[in-house]
C-alpha cells in the first residue's frame, strides 16, 4: 500500500546521502519532497504540516553537532523515522482484558469496511492464544449480515450467538445484552460485538451504536476503517469519535494498492492509536499493528520483525528441530523434509509479500512482480506425487517413474527432472555447507570462507605422476 510513498522517500534520502556536508537549504528540499510525498499519498494537510515542521525543527537544531559525511543523512533519516512512529500512534498497544470475564469487545465503523469479517480474524487471533471468544450478531440492518457472521465464525472455529434472522428484523441492543449473557454464563472470556455499518455519518445508526454501548459497557471499542478510503478517513474518524467514541482503530486492506493516507492520519487526529491490521484475504492475516515496523517498512528498511515472527509461527518446533539434528548428523536432506519446509512457507503467505518485508525491497519491485506465485504449488504436486520411498531416495527415479509422477501432477516430465536435478544441487550444497567448506558457486562473492571444523579431515591431495618412466619410477619408489 505504502510503495509510492516508500520510493519517494527512498529517492529522497538518496539524494541527502550524495551531498556529504549537509546545510540547511538540504534539509528545506527534503522536507519539501516529503511534504509533496506525504499529500500525495492522501495524508491529512493538518497531519503533514505538523509533521514536515517537526522533522524540520529537529534537523536543522542537529546540523550544527553533526560531523560532515553520510552520518549527518542518516542522522536526519532517523529524526524522519521517529517522527513517523509518532504519528502513527508511538508504541503497539494491546487488548486491555476486563478483571472480570469476558473481556467485551465492540466493533464500529462505515458498512463495505470489512466489519463482520475482521470480527473473525479478530476472534480467530485471541482463540489461537488460547482464549475463548463469541461472536455476537448484532447488525441486523444490512441484508445477511447474520449469516455472513456465522459462515466466518463457522471457518475460525468460534460460536456465533445470533438469536435473531436480521434483515432488518429484531433489536440489536437486546441481541448485544443477551450475547453479554450468554457468554457470562458459558464462561466464554471475550465477546465481540458486530454492529450495523453504514453508508455516511447516519444519525439513526449511530443513535444505534451508541444504544449498544450503554448497554453492553464495552472494555475496548474498535473503530474498523478501510486504509483505501484516502481523505474521508478524518471526516469519518472524527464523526465516530464525537457520537459513539472508541478506543483504538483497526485497518482493514493494508495490502491494497491505495496511497495509505488513512494509516497516517487517524492515529494523528484522533489521538487513539492503530492497534491491529488486517494484511490480507485470508483470516490468518491479521496482527496487532507495530508503528515503528510500519515506520521502516515505509522509509524501505523492511520488516525483519514481523518476518520472523510468522516465520516462527509457520515453521513447527519439532520440525525444526529434527531437521537441525538430522544437519548435524551428516543426514541427507530428503524430498519429504523439503515438502514440509514447502507447507510451512506457504503458512506465510504470497512470495512477494514474504519478499516485500524484507529491506531494499523497493529496489527489487519488478523482480517481485515477475514472481510466479504458483510455482510452490506445482512444485509441491510434483513432490506429493512421489511415494515415500521416492521422497527418501530421489536417486531410484528412473523414468517410468518420472513419467508416472508427471501425470499424477499434471506436469510433464522436464518438470520433474529440473526439481529432481535443483534438489540434487541443493543436497550437494548442503553436504559442502555441513563439511565447514565454500559452496560452489559462492566464492568470489565477497563471503568469507566458512572455519573447517576440527571434527572434519580432508584426503591430501593426490601429485600427479611423471610422464618419463625413469622418473616415475624414482617418485614410485619414493
Amino acid at each position: 500500500m505504502f510503495e509510492s510513498l516508500s520510493n519517494r522517500f527512498s529517492g529522497a534520502f538518496s539524494a541527502l546521502r550524495s551531498r556529504g556536508k549537509l546545510s540547511n537549504a538540504d534539509i528545506e528540499n527534503t522536507c519539501s519532497e516529503i511534504r509533496q510525498a506525504l499529500l500525495e499519498s492522501d495524508v491529512a494537510l493538518s497531519v503533514v504540516e505538523s509533521f514536515i515542521a517537526q522533522v524540520r525543527e529537529k534537523s536543522i537544531a542537529a546540523l550544527p553537532t553533526l560531523q560532515s559525511g553520510t552520518n549527518q543523512a542518516q542522522a536526519i533519516f532517523e529524526i524522519v523515522n521517529a517522527s513517523l512512529v509518532e504519528i502513527l500512534g508511538g508504541a503497539a498497544r494491546r487488548i486491555r482484558f476486563a478483571k472480570n470475564p469476558p473481556t467485551v469487545i465492540m466493533l464500529a465503523g462505515l458498512q463495505g469496511a470489512g466489519k463482520t469479517t475482521l470480527a473473525g480474524k479478530l476472534a480467530k487471533f485471541y482463540a489461537d492464544q488460547g482464549n475463548t471468544p463469541l461472536l455476537v450478531a448484532s447488525d441486523l440492518a444490512r441484508p445477511n449480515a447474520v449469516t455472513q457472521l456465522q459462515v466466518v465464525g463457522e471457518s475460525v472455529g468460534v460460536p456465533v450467538f445470533a438469536p435473531e434472522l436480521g434483515n432488518g428484523v429484531g433489536d440489536p441492543v437486546k441481541v448485544a445484552k443477551a450475547g453479554i449473557e450468554f457468554a457470562r454464563s458459558k464462561l466464554y472470556n471475550m465477546v465481540i460485538v458486530d454492529t450495523a455499518g453504514r453508508l455516511g455519518i447516519d444519525e439513526e445508526l449511530m443513535q444505534q451504536a451508541i444504544s449498544i454501548r450503554d448497554a453492553v459497557n464495552p472494555d475496548e471499542i474498535l473503530f474498523v476503517v478501510d486504509a483505501m478510503i484516502g481523505q474521508d478517513a478524518v471526516r469519518t474518524s472524527e464523526a465516530f469519535l464525537n457520537g459513539v467514541g472508541f478506543d483504538g482503530v483497526v485497518l482493514t486492506k493494508i495490502d491494497g494498492d491505495a496511497r495509505g493516507g488513512a494509516a497516517l492520519s487517524i492515529a494523528s487526529i484522533t489521538k487513539r492509536p492503530i492497534m491491529f491490521a488486517s494484511t490480507g484475504e485470508k483470516l490468518s492475516d491479521f496482527d496487532i499493528f507495530y508503528p515503528d515496523r510500519m515506520a521502516s517498512r515505509i522509509l524501505g528498511m523492511g520488516d525483519v520483525a514481523t518476518l520472523a515472527e510468522q516465520a516462527k509461527k509457520a515453521f513447527d518446533t519439532d520440525t525444526s528441530a529434527k531437521l537441525e539434528a538430522k544437519f548435524a548428523s551428516g543426514e541427507d536432506f530428503t524430498l519429504e523434509d523439503f515438502l514440509e519446509q514447502l507447507q510451512a512457507i506457504s503458512k506465510m503467505g504470497s512470495m512477494s509479500k514474504i519478499l516485500g518485508m524484507l529491506p531494499g525491497a523497493g529496489g527489487m519491485k519488478k523482480q517481485i512482480e515477475n514472481i510466479d506465485e504458483n510455482e510452490i504449488v506445482r512444485t509441491k504436486a510434483i513432490v506429493q506425487s512421489m511415494t515415500p520411498i521416492e521422497r527418501r531416495d530421489p536417486k531410484i527415479l528412473n523414468g517410468s517413474r518420472r513419467a508416472r509422477i508427471a501425470l499424477g501432477a499434471g506436469r510433464k516430465v522436464s518438470d520433474v527432472n529440473n526439481l529432481v536435478d535443483r534438489f540434487s544441487a541443493a543436497q550437494k550444497m548442503m553436504k559442502q555447507v555441513r563439511n565447514g567448506g565454500m559452496p560452489q558457486g559462492m566464492a568470489g562473492m565477497g563471503l568469507p570462507a566458512m572455519p573447517k571444523t576440527a571434527a572434519v579431515h580432508t584426503a591430501p591431495k593426490k601429485k600427479s605422476k611423471s610422464g618419463n618412466p625413469a622418473k616415475r619410477a624414482l617418485e614410485e619408489r619414493q
